[in-house]
């Protein structure tokens, strides 16, 4: 009778053991190779949510449990991580980061029907029809034309030279920035592809100076966009430097010195925001582990509360039901403040929201002006 009673006992244990610790996720993010910078702030912003998360007892009372995986910055390999989180039985994966590595591993989560959560921002991501994709950051096409507004409006460029990376990240910036500058009234008088890794930025500085444009736009990688800002210093360009989130990130700002002053971007998410859900972010993340986030940290942290609001929306941890109840749905920061700012998701899994023009000054982000959401416009 005591075995049994015991037997009874170790039962119950294990299984309020598994209770708590059910809504399994995998963080698969670019944490050696170039993506380095971006993968590492995301993934721990995604730590960051779910230690707050836990200690608030959970979702529908379950704790999140993550396993963090590198892709080291390489497609093929996060394509396999993602087919090994699948087989795994994850609730929903967070990343990649690098667009190139999206494309081709979302393939995997949406065989299974597994929410895949990121912050690339290639148009091509959400433009598939697949409804297990959802975005932390916006996408290119919706970030652009903000920018090429702001050029055309406030800075009076009538034309711009592109500079851009190479790849699936750098291409789709590119032409979306290409149509919104067309869009509006602006000339492309160079458009002037790069490498990623490139070291030396002197021959796409001269095209840019020589195609004598009223602007630059620079969209690269965090390492490539500083070498670009130096380049661009030391052959002294004098006229406005502008670039989207990535331009004017700390990371980019502490490898350019100097150099980034001045440099303007078009921000989705950023530290600096005049915004106490924002301040109180940064404070929670530099205590957490002692340097400022970039908006990558911001994208990891919103997305796992977003997948939160996403489940208690549907109530059950059913991944087709949560992934239905995340498209068209609003989510307001002062019900939610983990989202930060108010966030609706559209049936593409694109995102819309308010966002900010940045300046670097004296090594510094800040905010020039905040936009509105699309939506509001």
């Amino acid at each position: 009778m005591k075995k049994i009673k015991l037997a009874a006992l170790i039962a119950c244990a294990l299984a309020a053991g598994a209770a708590q610790a059910q809504i399994k996720i995998a963080v698969i993010q670019e944490l050696s190779g170039t993506g380095a910078t971006a993968g590492t702030n995301f993934k721990n912003g995604v730590d960051l949510a779910i230690k707050e998360i836990n200690a608030a007892g959970g979702i529908l009372g379950k704790k999140i449990e993550a396993t963090v995986n590198d892709t080291q910055s390489n497609p093929g390999v996060a394509k396999g991580l993602a087919t090994k989180a699948v087989d795994d039985g994850v609730f929903a994966v967070f990343g990649p980061t690098f667009s190139g590595s999206m494309i081709v591993s979302m393939s995997e989560t949406r065989r299974a029907e597994v929410p895949n959560f990121t912050g690339a921002e290639a148009s091509a991501i959400t433009q598939q029809g697949n409804p297990y994709v959802f975005r932390t950051s916006f996408t290119q096409t919706t970030s652009m034309p903000k920018l090429a507004r702001y050029l055309a409006a406030n800075l009076k460029a009538k034309s711009v030279a592109v500079i851009y990376v190479n790849n699936d990240f750098g291409k789709g910036g590119r032409d979306a920035f290409n149509k919104a500058a067309a869009d509006a009234g602006i000339k492309v008088a160079a458009d002037i592809s790069t490498e990623s890794g490139q070291v030396d930025f002197s021959a796409p500085i001269l095209k840019a100076k020589q195609s004598g444009a009223d602007a630059v736009f620079v969209y690269s990688n965090e390492e490539e966009s500083a070498r670009a800002l130096r380049e661009l210093r030391k052959q002294g360009w004098s006229k406005p430097i502008v670039g989207e989130t990535t331009l004017t990130g700390q990371k980019v700002i502490d490898l350019a010195g100097e150099a980034a002053n001045g440099a303007l971007a078009h921000v989705g998410l950023t530290v600096d925001a005049p915004l106490p859900t924002m301040r109180a972010f940064r404070a929670k993340f530099e205590k957490q582990y002692n340097y400022v986030s970039d908006h990558n940290g911001i994208k990891g942290y919103t997305g796992v509360y977003i997948l939160k609001a996403g489940i208690e929306k549907a109530g059950k941890l059913d991944r087709v039901a949560v992934a239905k109840a995340l498209h068209g749905l609003h989510i307001s920061a002062a019900k939610d403040p983990g989202v930060i700012m108010d966030v609706s998701i559209d049936n593409n899994g694109d995102l819309d929201r308010e966002s900010f023009i940045i300046e670097v000054k004296g090594g510094k982000q800040e905010v020039k002006e905040v936009l509105p959401a699309l939506s509001k416009k």
